[in-house]
């Protein structure tokens, strides 16, 4: 069975729980499709997070990756389209906040997912799940890490589905900020379940 990387970040900025960390833990071990999930749980930290998350790469060698993040304020799910070479953006959790700093000296100025997110979205559709394709994952921490997988797997030859999905919040989250379009934990879960089963 083949293996796919699925990873959620730790909260953030005035969000005091994550759901993709508990989309990360509810999947983790499960054989969804033709994969058996295995995951990490990502630091909010420019500093940090390339070495959790190319360390995870390298032991597991997977053959697929999906990067997750919250994305407070949509209401769909939204695989990105590219990531872009900048970090900018808020302090993350370590205190950094870099501006206009490029994430690879030599890297390309963007690199497109490989994930298949069209199909992603007419199955997310079929289930009746609200989805669209995004054209900006920020420049934030999100992007950082779909830029460096992206980046990983080009320098590397490695001929993988890769990419990152924004997740609304979840409605747990959203007690504390009412003013957020929320969505179930259990029917943000299923939501990535059929993402993952698009890859077969």
């Amino acid at each position: 069975m083949q293996k796919l990387l699925l990873t959620g970040f730790e909260p953030f900025l005035d969000f005091p729980i994550n759901p993709t960390a508990e989309v990360v833990e509810a999947l983790d071990g499960k054989k969804i499709g033709n994969y058996h999930v295995q995951t990490a749980l990502l630091p909010v930290s420019f500093k940090h997070v390339k070495q959790t998350l190319i360390t995870k790469m390298e032991e597991m060698n997977p053959d697929a990756v999906i990067l997750m993040g919250l994305a407070a304020g949509r209401d769909k799910i939204t695989p990105e389209r590219i990531a872009i070479n900048v970090n900018d953006g808020p302090v993350d959790n370590n205190g950094v906040q870099p501006v206009d700093e490029p994430i690879h000296m030599d890297g390309e100025d963007g690199y497109f997912s490989t994930l298949p997110n069209r199909q992603m979205i007419e199955r997310l559709h079929h289930h009746g799940f609200p989805a669209k394709i995004s054209n900006t994952a920020g420049a934030y921490l999100c992007n950082h890490v779909m830029y460096q997988v992206l980046y990983y797997i080009k320098k590397h030859n490695i001929n993988i589905p890769a990419g990152f999905i924004h997740i609304p919040a979840s409605h747990r989250l959203a007690l504390t900020n009412s003013k957020l379009p929320s969505w179930s934990q259990e029917d943000l879960t299923r939501a990535i379940e059929i993402c993952i089963e698009t890859l077969e």
